[in-house]
């Protein structure tokens, strides 16, 4: 193709600004005559975005955090869609955020524009209706996982599996050794890495119960190691205080979450995109889960999927083990774990072929289909 191309992207967190550069690098690539608008953070407008406004300004989690800020959502899409319609660029690209970026996509593609949505909302576990929504938003979705592919087929939603860009940049083989030399960890003992999430909420009701299995694995094996790394120093205060009037063999990280699973030989870890990571890594894991009560009880009755994490959606079958609510306690998630350092092949040896199933060059990928896409005009 040679003529200019204008593409939007409009992302709506940290992760999606991740993907939006990747994205931007790839079509630069195959299409060096184009140029970006729309909403993106500091790597997508260092690859040459031109934003309408701070990526921060979308970035909100928590039912109380979005009414207080749902004016000002509501007032910014608006404006954004009347910007982008005046703008008529070649494609729209919504990255995630589907609850701000849906409504968006519906819009705009009913004013002529074409758009893609890149990363698709569990719509195959909970809510599953709003498929209907998306196939009238969307003229492609670009899912990461193989089994949502699957599922838009099925509901005949033009969609395209471009792969994870961490398989991508997640090598199949991890040094163990040279990561415990970079974290300092011995390499004659095992290790266990801690990973009670990245939230706030994750850690009040995860931290202590991690925590209380360690301390339970080391009166099983008392040369053990362990390695928790902290998202950001928040998170770092808030598990120093749970360690207070505990003596474990503990290193705290500041980030570097990578290094951890590349060094340890198990992992403990809440249910989330982490439990990708850790698979990428071939690293054996028990996954738990707690939230509130009455949340608990809604999701039971409105999740579809049978199960939480994703190695065992991706392997499509009970690959890791998932203690979810009462049934994590300390005493289960240790006498889980205990057994995976010894026989860490019982879910390993699936970890690569998935790897490899995901590997696919998804920034690449997804740079084909939205000029596929803009081609068919």
């Amino acid at each position: 193709m040679g003529k200019a191309l204008r593409i939007a992207l409009i992302a709506g967190e940290a992760s999606g600004d991740i993907l939006g550069a990747g994205l931007m690098q790839a079509l630069k690539a195959r299409h060096p005559d184009v140029s970006f608008l729309g909403v993106g953070g500091p790597l997508m407008q260092a690859e040459g975005l031109s934003s309408y406004f701070p990526l921060e300004r979308l970035s909100v989690m928590g039912l109380v955090e979005v009414l207080g800020r749902l004016p000002e959502l509501l007032v910014r899409r608006r404006r954004l869609i009347n910007a982008l319609i005046a703008a008529r660029p070649d494609a729209v690209i919504g990255i995630d955020a589907p609850d701000f970026n849906l409504d968006l996509e519906l819009c705009l593609r009913r004013a002529g524009l074409r758009t893609l949505h890149y990363v698709s909302p569990s719509v195959w576990a909970w809510r599953q209706k709003r498929v209907l929504k998306i196939r009238d938003a969307c003229d492609m979705m670009l899912t990461l996982f193989p089994f949502e592919a699957r599922f838009y087929d099925e509901h005949l939603v033009p969609v395209r599996f471009v792969g994870h860009p961490l398989a991508d940049t997640i090598p199949l083989q991890a040094d163990r050794h040279a990561a415990r030399e970079r974290l300092a960890l011995r390499l004659d003992c095992p290790v266990v890495a801690l990973l009670p999430g990245s939230r706030g909420g994750e850690v009040a009701r995860l931290g202590a119960l991690f925590l209380d299995s360690a301390e339970r694995l080391l009166r099983a094996r008392p040369d053990m190691r362990f390695v928790l790394p902290c998202a950001n120093a928040a998170r770092r205060a808030q598990i120093e205080q749970m360690l207070v009037g505990r003596d474990l063999p503990l290193t705290l990280l500041d980030g570097r979450s990578h290094d951890a699973l590349a060094a340890c030989d198990a992992v403990l870890i809440a249910s989330g995109t982490a439990t990708l990571e850790a698979l990428l890594y071939k690293r054996p894991m028990v996954v738990a889960y707690r939230v509130a009560p009455m949340t608990y009880r809604i999701l039971k009755r409105l999740v579809k999927s049978p199960y939480v994490s994703l190695p065992n959606l991706l392997a499509g079958r009970l690959l890791v083990p998932e203690l979810i609510q009462d049934a994590a306690t300390p005493e289960a998630l240790a006498q889980t774990l205990l057994p995976l350092l010894d026989e860490p092949s019982r879910q390993t040896e699936s970890f690569d072929a998935i790897h490899r199933t995901l590997r696919r060059d998804a920034s690449g990928q997804a740079a084909e289909a939205v000029l596929s896409l803009v081609g068919e005009r």
